[in-house]
Parts: structure tokens; sequence; C-alpha cells
């Protein structure tokens, strides 16, 4: 599962790199469905993170990995 994310997060990157800002992978919890991840650059202080959160990152993870339930931020 790890690598499924790492894969969906590769993806993800340039998107936020335009905005500068990125997303790194923190952790996987396989048992319970949950991805660990943090917002770096511009992103990591923008007042819009949450939303770039749930509506990419969470989106595209939850579609491209299955089993994954919920993104942490951490």
């Amino acid at each position: 599962m790890k690598e499924q994310v790492q894969k969906v997060i590769e993806k993800i990157r340039p998107m936020l790199a335009a905005d500068g800002g990125s997303v790194e992978l923190v952790n996987v919890d396989e048992k319970k469905g949950v991805v660990t991840v943090r917002l770096t650059g511009a992103c990591g202080c923008c007042p819009h993170s949450t939303m770039t959160l749930k509506n990419v990152v969470e989106r595209l993870i939850k579609e491209e990995v299955p089993g994954v339930k919920e993104i942490a931020v951490g």
C-alpha cells in the first residue's frame, strides 16, 4: 500500500509545486487505512491547505489506493 500511495503523491506534487508547495508521505497505517502526509512550502501555511488536503490529496489517494479510509496531517 505504501508504494501505491507514494506513486499517487508523485502525481500530486507537480500540481502543488505550481503554487510553491509540496506534499510528503509521513506514514501509512495499513491496518487502519490511515495515510499521514505533511504539506510543505507554500501549502504548509496556506489558509486553503485544508481544502487542498481534502479536495486534492485525499480524493486522489482514496480513488487510486484501495483500503485508504482517511488522510491525516502529520
